[in-house]
């Protein structure tokens, strides 16, 4: 886990014991500190933020204040060694440490001081007594295991209220009578911020019942990022602007083609299902569908990764209906398909995107197969370039020559993260992130290894139990990595230069320890107020949660706003594998707003935030 924000509290426990550090005596007052048991009917254990420490010349080094008292940890006063907590005293270097990261070995850390490198460890000259085991500062050993602590971030303070429900009361005589009682479930808070709707059924189309068109995604799975945009297989369903006034929903329907529903600009949908684009005879569930504006000249294009290549249908002139031409003819370029004729790129193993790598407005197409990064310009006449002989850069690939990247375990993006318009490509691998930069003639630098986080080595062990994304956080920032790990929400603020600041845990909500996982939720990043920075959307068990951003990269704690799209029976009993959910905002107010796809059709709750309130 790493370096938690100052804002957060948490347990600090030592990895041999599994007993929390706290005052001998009261947590408020100067003493000697100890590991010892908290009984279920005693106080809670003690609470601690490890903020950065001020005016030190060590950018790594860090003072652990006590949340209660605001009393600090401090070295040795007298020759037992004993470590104490005490009064803040600027610039006093036995109160500050560092945190170190054990090797090879997730969530653990030594604790350490600057002056010397001692680290914290347990006093063994005497008998486990009553109040606990001494803490003392000692020579490190990477062989104690008591010199090992773990951070445990306090649960979170989720805003939501109780709902009532009726209960059954039974009387001496055997009557029955009923009663209101609190309720295991939720309700969104009265003044949440956002607020959503009700959920309603707009449409009964597009569900997964029998009765609303028994839709099932059988081919590729969509990326869950819960916005418009991405790879879709046959069966999905999802949101596109198909005539250029707002979005409508799109179903890759088998046997028939990609059908659309209009929307009508106020939440809701036509009830006519029409036919936007015919399937070539030789579809295929492997095949991979987008819908987007490849050139940036302002009209859709349907782009399939098919098994003879890249196929593109451009819309038809007048685009009213926002039709398609058929599927026919020779392929855009015969690469990056799933057949051996195209290279043979499998979705379980080969992620391919669209994106304008030389910010000229028109997107390329880039893939990184078993030996590394191959790519296809695309020039001013709409047409792809072939790919050369050898991939651009021999890294990022599947096979072990080329880094051992796997589809399910080591996500990859492409993004700006210098600020010069060209996308750089960044990985997260076992051991951390890499990142390989673009230079000015378009070719790619080797890759440089520029964080030790948001690996599988660091516990985040799969790219479904653990979503990370490349987003500004602040509005005037650089690109930002943000994960959910299995501690929370963990920030690394860019430096613009293709480098990262540390890893900061900034939220103890959205991950594994509080509950979420990634077979029953989604945990998004959107704009849900209108202010131009990315808040944090999660659809959990009672409903949907957001976290609001402040522009200054630091999250509130989750508000409960729509008790609605979850995973438990009485919030829908919506499945990850089952019903896509999308925030868009399909009313035209310039506010996200839910669309799901349920049982009986499409479900919608608007957006009732308002940033401007008239009195």
């Amino acid at each position: 886990m790493p370096v938690p924000a100052e804002e957060l509290k948490l347990e600090i426990v030592n990895a041999a014991t599994g007993q929390p550090l706290g005052a001998r005596a009261v947590p408020s007052e100067d003493g000697a500190l100890v590991v010892r048991d908290f009984p279920d009917d005693g106080p809670p254990p003690e609470r601690w933020r490890i903020t950065p420490a001020q005016n030190s010349q060590d950018d790594q080094a860090y003072v652990i204040r006590n949340a209660v008292g605001d009393k600090v940890l401090d070295g040795p006063a007298a020759a037992d060694g004993g470590v104490r907590q005490g009064n803040a005293a600027a610039d006093k270097q036995s109160q500050q440490w560092h945190v170190v990261p054990v090797e090879g070995e997730a969530g653990l850390y030594f604790i350490e001081d600057v002056t010397d490198g001692a680290v914290l460890d347990l006093d063994d000259s005497g008998e486990d007594g009553e109040d606990g085991v001494r803490i003392v500062l000692r020579e490190y050993d990477d062989s104690v295991a008591s010199q090992r602590w773990r951070f445990v971030p306090a649960e979170p303070e989720r805003i939501s209220d109780p709902v009532l429900r009726w209960a059954p009361l039974s009387h001496w005589n055997g009557r029955r009578s009923w009663r209101l009682a609190h309720s295991a479930a939720l309700r969104p808070a009265p003044d949440a911020t956002p607020s959503f709707s009700n959920v309603l059924l707009v449409l009964e189309r597009f569900g997964s019942n029998k009765d609303a068109g028994e839709w099932s995604t059988v081919g590729s799975n969509r990326s869950p990022s819960g916005l418009p945009g991405g790879w879709a297989g046959l069966g999905a369903r999802f949101l596109a602007d198909t005539t250029g006034d707002g979005w409508d929903i799109v179903g890759l329907k088998p046997g028939k083609g990609a059908v659309t529903s209009s929307g009508r600009g106020d939440g809701t949908f036509d009830d006519e299902e029409r036919l936007l684009h015919q399937y070539a005879a030789s579809a295929s569930p492997q095949d991979l569908w987008t819908l987007t504006d490849t050139t940036g000249e302002g009209s859709l294009h349907v782009v399939v990764l098919a098994a003879d290549g890249v196929r593109v249908s451009r819309q038809d002139e007048d685009g009213k209906d926002g039709a398609f031409a058929p599927a026919g003819g020779e392929p855009a370029l015969k690469a990056f398909g799933h057949g051996p004729q195209a290279g043979g790129w499998h979705a379980d193993k080969h992620p391919r995107f669209l994106a304008d790598t030389t910010g000229d407005d028109r997107l390329d197409i880039v893939g990184c197969h078993e030996d590394g990064v191959w790519i296809s310009l695309q020039d001013e006449d709409g047409t792809f370039a072939p790919i050369g002989e050898e991939p651009v850069l021999r890294a990022f690939g599947h096979s072990e020559d080329a880094g051992g990247w796997l589809a399910h375990e080591h996500p990859r993006f492409l993004a700006d993260t210098t600020g010069n318009n060209r996308l750089d490509i960044l990985g997260c691998h076992d051991d951390g992130v890499w990142i390989s930069l673009q230079d000015e003639d378009g070719t790619f630098a080797e890759p440089l290894y520029v964080l030790d986080e948001f690996g599988v080595d660091q516990g985040w062990s799969s790219v479904q139990e653990h979503p990370r994304y490349l987003v500004r956080t602040t509005a005037d920032g650089a690109v930002d990595i943000v994960g959910f790990g299995p501690h929370g929400v963990v920030v690394s603020r860019g430096r613009g230069d293709g480098t990262f600041e540390p890893a900061q845990l900034v939220l103890n909500d959205f991950g594994h320890t509080q509950g979420w996982t990634g077979e029953k939720h989604l945990r998004l990043l959107a704009d849900v107020t209108g202010d131009g920075n990315p808040d944090i959307v999660g659809f959990g068990d009672e409903g949907v949660w957001v976290s609001h951003n402040h522009d200054d990269g630091k999250f509130d704690q989750a508000q409960m706003v729509c008790r609605g799209f979850g995973h438990n029976d009485d919030a829908g009993a919506w499945r990850v594998d089952h019903h896509p959910r999308f925030l868009a905002d399909i009313t035209g107010d310039g506010r996200v707003d839910i669309v799901g796809f349920g049982g009986p059709g499409v479900h919608v709750a608007r957006n009732l935030f308002r940033r401007f309130r008239t009195r």
